[in-house]
């Protein structure tokens, strides 16, 4: 908001420089952008008067005028009609210069010479009228200068008013916490009108017919004006707060709303059918033309101020061609309303018509200062318009809006969240300079009463933030905060997830940050059937988009989708994990949200040489799976083949089991899916869930073994064995057998092909043998070696491979 030093001192004694006021408003809460000096385009103009007026001896249309500035009598050349001995009127002496850079210089127009230039408002560019020379009150003091004489140099800052802050959306809101930030006194306008016998009653009726829009509507009638430029003190101020003035009458309305924060409206009388005001909703796809020439097809709900026949404005936002005011308006139906913020606001943003009156409407303005800003308005239209207030005013208040409310103060609880002492009589000073009632009640308590005009201040605290802000910020004393020394207590799962980004980024991972919501479509892409817990995902009731209205039931779809943009800007070779949540509806409750881990890769490992060249598959992430349990020595996981991932090649994927809860999945998307993404690439994709995997790292207890100086002794066997029987059943009968030298057992080879029988294999172990005690015989490890390897024969019914 623009904001007139000039101005605001009409309401509050200034004694101090704009850059201190503007500093002092800033540490209050009212940001000042910017101080900006606003001054006259021209110089050596003096305030002067005509003594005589003779005609040119050589030109019907010019005229010789002796011109006094008090001290010296110029002679001057005029072609103005407009002027007469005894007028006071701008004199533009030898050497002023005008707006555009023109100097002026003594010349000779058809013989006669000419010492300078009487001016007219447009040459000076302070207003519009260019019909004639500019006439000054002859009262004003000759040989001053013109810009002093009219006060037109001014100071204008750029204040930033929060949307909490609707009161400061006025001068008189400005000016009030000015005279709290200085000491000084408000200085309010006076509002007593003088009124015409004509009742109006007898001309004009106001219906609400829609009050949860309109709560409150207000009317007064001003007749025998005359419409007209306003006077420079007006204009000045009006442009100073970046508003252009219309005419006399308009410019009333916007000076008011300006000056008190209440937007108005005038209506051409005449036009007004029946002399009535109905205030109604509009009708679907009704149209309307506005001030500003255009037609607009006028949402549901949106708020119109209607005569007896037609639509003539749209409430708060903007009057209508149909009932402007014009050069020939002789009475005017002024209105004084109140209407609800959020219709303003929603009307406002369909119509993208954000009007100075909506910006303040949607915002919330006073309720109760209706009736002193319509009394405000007509006063001043009938000072500067000449006309007569008709008696009485209309107040159509259906909906009362604004309720005096009390709210409890206390002084124990001020000192302690200011963190210093404020003295009771000035707690009451500064809460009773921004007009709040200030009542006690008992020993260290106030009832404070705020005024309609703060519709912010409704709970306690929001009081002592009016008195630190006031009291001043830089009066509280710099404290350092208590700390009391604890131990800090780690959360497992917290910690966990720090060990898990380190063996992931140490072994070449990318950690990413997807949206926790997504498409509600994934889960027809990933293929989850109907009986997937998955699918009963949380929606969004206020989604960014369309695309992103569920939360996520599975961070699969968002890691796809990530590679996908990858691989699309060029880069495909990717290794990226993400560490979040998932969310999965529950039915009269809270969405149950479980903590995952997922990975993905796909492309090259290594960077492309001439003799290596090394994709990503399925055991490259397995291994990454491996790292991360081996470094949190959990033991007693297990990868063993499941389909119950969809979305997974059923032939390259499993489930990640410990002992037999499944805790995850590993796998290669499916073909299927990776064509719903436009992908060809070959994705390998693995989720954990975090959660399960916190409780058994925090009840796994690492045992210390002495690493032993003995040597091991190593032995393979291959067998033939089915399709269909898993590497990992074989592993788990040998471990089954807890044989105490048996140190380790790994596969070494799997083969299928010549000289072994289909739909069988060929599956290779080594075993490991090592005594902590002394170095083993062979005969001691075979004894142990074919006991284990006989009881894993009986078992499977495998067979040796010679």
């Amino acid at each position: 908001m623009l904001v007139s030093v000039k101005w605001l001192k009409d309401y509050v004694d200034i004694d101090i420089p704009p850059q201190e006021l503007a500093e002092k408003l800033t540490m209050a809460g009212l940001e000042v952008d910017e101080i900006k000096v606003i001054s006259p385009q021209f110089s050596g103009v003096v305030v002067s008067k005509i003594l005589s007026v003779a005609p040119h001896p050589s030109a019907d249309r010019l005229s010789i005028c002796d011109v006094s500035d008090g001290a010296v009598t110029y002679r001057v050349v005029c072609g103005a009609k407009n002027i007469a001995s005894g007028d006071v009127v701008p004199l533009a002496r030898i050497g002023a210069t005008l707006p555009g850079g023109y100097t002026i210089k003594s010349t000779v127009l058809r013989g006669e010479k000419s010492d300078g230039m009487l001016c007219s408002e447009a040459e000076l560019e302070i207003g519009e009228d260019a019909s004639g020379i500019m006439h000054l009150p002859r009262t004003m003091a000759l040989g001053n200068s013109l810009d002093v004489a009219l006060n037109l140099t001014d100071t204008v800052l750029d204040v930033n008013i929060t949307p909490n802050r609707s009161d400061c959306l006025s001068m008189i809101g400005l000016a009030r916490e000015v005279a709290a930030l200085i000491g000084k006194k408000l200085k309010k306008p006076s509002v007593k009108l003088k009124e015409s016998g004509e009742d109006i009653r007898s001309l004009a009726s106001v219906v609400i017919m829609d009050d949860d829009l309109c709560p409150r509507y207000t009317a007064r009638i001003i007749k025998n004006i005359q419409v007209g430029p306003s006077p420079i003190w007006m204009k000045s101020r009006l442009e100073a707060a970046g508003l252009r003035s219309i005419n006399n009458v308009v410019d009333v309305t916007n000076f008011v709303m300006l000056e008190m924060g209440q937007p108005l409206h005038a209506f051409d009388y005449k036009f007004l059918e029946e002399g009535r005001i109905v205030v109604r909703r509009s009708k679907e796809n009704e149209e309307f033309t506005s001030l500003d020439g255009k037609s607009r097809i006028l949402p549901a709900d949106t708020v119109l101020i209607c005569d007896g026949v037609k639509p003539v404005a749209i409430g708060g936002i903007m009057g209508g061609v149909n009932s402007e005011v014009r050069d020939d308006t002789q009475t005017i139906l002024l209105e004084s309303a109140y209407f609800h913020p959020a219709s303003i606001r929603r009307s406002s943003r369909k119509l993208a018509m954000p009007t100075d009156a909506a910006f303040r409407f949607e915002r919330g303005i006073d309720p109760d200062g209706v009736i002193q800003a319509l009394n405000r308005a007509a006063k001043l239209i009938a000072e500067l318009a000449g006309g007569s207030i008709c008696r009485n005013y209309i107040d159509e208040y259906p909906r009362k809006i604004f309720s005096a409310h009390d709210i409890p103060l206390r002084y124990d609880r001020i000192k302690k969240i200011v963190g210093t002492e404020i003295s009771a009589r000035d707690i009451k000073k500064i809460l009773t300079s921004i007009d709040l009632t200030v009542k006690a009640d008992g020993k260290g308590r106030w009832l404070v009463t705020p005024p309609s005009c703060r519709l912010d201040l409704t709970r306690e605290i929001d009081l002592i933030e009016e008195l630190i802000r006031l009291y001043g910020y830089h009066k509280i004393p710099l404290t350092l905060p208590s700390i009391s020394v604890s131990e800090t207590k780690s959360l497992p799962r917290i910690e966990l997830e720090g060990r898990i980004r380190r063996v992931l980024t140490g072994n070449g991972f990318s950690e990413i940050i997807n949206y926790s919501f997504e498409n509600p479509l994934s889960a027809d892409i990933l293929n989850l059937p109907l009986s997937d817990r998955r699918r009963q995902t949380v929606k969004i009731k206020n989604p960014l988009s369309e695309e992103m209205s569920v939360m996520r039931s599975t961070m699969v779809y968002g890691l796809i989708e990530t590679a996908k943009r990858n691989i699309n800007n060029g880069s495909s070779d990717l290794k990226l994990f993400e560490i979040g949540k998932v969310f999965l509806s529950q039915q009269d409750a809270l969405p149950d949200e479980m903590n995952m881990l997922s990975c993905l890769m796909t492309g090259r490992l290594t960077d492309t040489f001439w003799h290596i060249r090394s994709m990503a598959d399925f055991y490259n992430l397995k291994g990454a799976v491996d790292n991360i349990l081996f470094d949190l020595k959990i033991s007693h996981c297990k990868f063993k083949s499941d389909e119950g991932e969809p979305f997974l090649h059923p032939g390259k994927s499993c489930g990640i089991f410990y002992y037999d809860e499944k805790i995850g999945f590993l796998g290669e998307i499916h073909p299927d899916v990776l064509e719903k993404f436009d992908l060809r690439n070959k994705l390998y994709v693995l989720e954990i869930k975090l959660d399960y995997l916190a409780e058994i790292w925090k009840q796994n207890k690492i045992q210390f073994r002495e690493i032993t100086k003995f040597p091991s002794i190593t032995r393979d066997a291959a067998f033939i064995i089915p399709d269909d029987l898993e590497s990992a059943k074989m592993i788990e009968i040998i471990l089954e057998q807890q044989e105490y030298l048996l140190e380790n057992v790994i596969v070494f080879d799997v083969y299928k092909g010549k000289e072994i029988p289909e739909n069988m294999k060929s599956l290779g172990l080594r075993f490991s043998y090592r005594s902590p005690e002394k170095t083993l015989t062979d005969s001691e490890t075979n004894t142990i070696h074919d006991r284990i390897i006989n009881k894993l024969i009986s078992v499977t019914g495998a067979k040796l491979r010679s």
